[in-house]
């Protein structure tokens, strides 16, 4: 009994603090307007800001991102967590764009740390609820890192500050707790070797990493214009001044995805992926009409259909690959997973926010908005592809 109460409080650990990165990297979307005003810069400046994060997080998943394999899970979490805390202190102080790059390039390489130790962690801890915790808390995360940030920014004093306050002393306690969490994986040789910049997939899980890749990149490209440009996209589209409207767009397209998730847990991973594939392109093109329409409810109803494709997406890819892994090529498989999830995540943003600069922000929409569209057909002739040959192979037909 305390056996499975132990494994419990393990998971609901782990989660939490999952939860909670991802919490934290979303917090600075609906304060990117204010830090434009306070600090004067531009667009451009704003996905760089963004992109820096996600491309610190790509290195840290490329050097640490298997170190907790050879290390243990306990100590490199740990490390994250204190990484992550002094990014707080960062954001706390910035009062300039050199500080701002600075938090988030520390606060990318914190969470690419943590990612795929903790995701790595929760599959030690339960094969069963795993996969469903770690596609599940990154999207809640995201949407309670946007929405509360939002919340306090509109009705609490010092809106650039008091977020990161909070989340400041919620990585301390869990800098606390996390030594009291059993290890899953015991130490052996071969850490600083695995420090060498790498992608390891697993030969048995390739073949299904390359078959979802379309989609997955669909799905994470837009999680990241939702959390760069959507914010300045409502407000150059509708006029919308509420420091509440940034973080709603990611909470709405993150707790969307999250409820699917949830929702079509017990699926087969294939018929997500159908799912996914066929939703993802109709919530996009209803932004876009949202858009040249100035429709705030129609721009919310899109997201809310986007959200949907983008949670089987990214439920539908997880479980096709993370499944094939072996105990210890799981944090390997993870890093090489959120590499390419995150690469997808801030090259088309910080490609956007070049192009907004030449074009125009609606200008540059409608181009992101069209290729994630046909990455999604992409994606879904693949699958219907593959059925049609799976359906000749029992009929013994060509």
């Amino acid at each position: 009994m305390s056996s499975s109460v132990s494994k419990r409080s393990s998971l609901w650990f782990l989660a939490i603090t999952l939860l909670s990165f991802l919490a934290a990297s979303t917090a600075p979307t609906p304060l990117y307007h204010l830090y434009q005003e306070h600090l004067q810069f531009s667009a451009a400046t704003l996905t760089l800001i963004f992109g820096v994060y996600a491309l610190s997080l790509l290195a840290a998943l490329l050097t640490v991102g298997s170190l907790s394999d050879y290390l243990g899970r306990k100590p490199v979490i740990f490390t994250a967590v204190l990484l992550n805390m002094l990014a707080m202190l960062l954001f706390i102080n910035a009062d300039s764009v050199a500080w701002l790059i600075s938090a988030r390039v520390l606060q990318g390489f914190a969470t690419g740390m943590a990612t795929a130790a903790l995701g790595a962690a929760l599959l030690d801890t339960d094969r069963q609820q795993g996969p469903l915790v770690n596609s599940v808390a990154p999207l809640l995360g995201m949407a309670m890192g946007a929405m509360g940030c939002g919340l306090l920014a509109e009705f609490a004093p010092l809106p650039l500050q008091l977020t990161f306050w909070v989340l400041l002393a919620l990585f301390g306690l869990q800098a606390l707790y996390v030594w009291r969490l059993p290890e899953s994986v015991s130490a052996q040789s071969g850490a600083l070797a695995s420090l060498r910049p790498t992608l390891h997939v697993p030969v048995q899980a390739r073949r299904a990493l390359w078959r979802v890749l379309p989609i997955n990149t669909a799905a994470w490209a837009l999680g990241g214009f939702y959390a760069s440009l959507a914010p300045s996209l409502v407000r150059t589209a509708t006029g919308s001044t509420s420091n509440l409207i940034g973080g709603a767009t990611v909470a709405v397209l993150t707790v969307t995805g999250a409820l699917m998730i949830y929702t079509l847990r017990s699926r087969a991973a294939d018929k997500v992926l159908w799912i996914g594939t066929s939703i993802l392109p109709v919530g996009v093109a209803l932004i876009l009409l949202a858009v040249h329409s100035a429709s705030l409810p129609l721009f919310f109803i899109g997201t809310l259909v986007a959200g949907c494709g983008f949670g089987a997406s990214f439920l539908g890819s997880l479980r096709s690959v993370v499944p094939l892994a072996l105990p210890h090529e799981r944090a390997g498989l993870m890093s090489a997973y959120y590499v390419l999830s995150y690469l997808a995540f801030c090259l088309p943003s910080l490609l956007a926010g070049s192009l907004t600069r030449a074009f125009g922000l609606v200008a540059a929409t409608d181009a992101y908005g069209a290729t994630l569209i046909f990455l999604a057909i992409v994606a879904l002739s693949a699958l219907i592809r593959q059925r049609t040959a799976q359906a000749c192979s029992v009929t013994g037909q060509p």
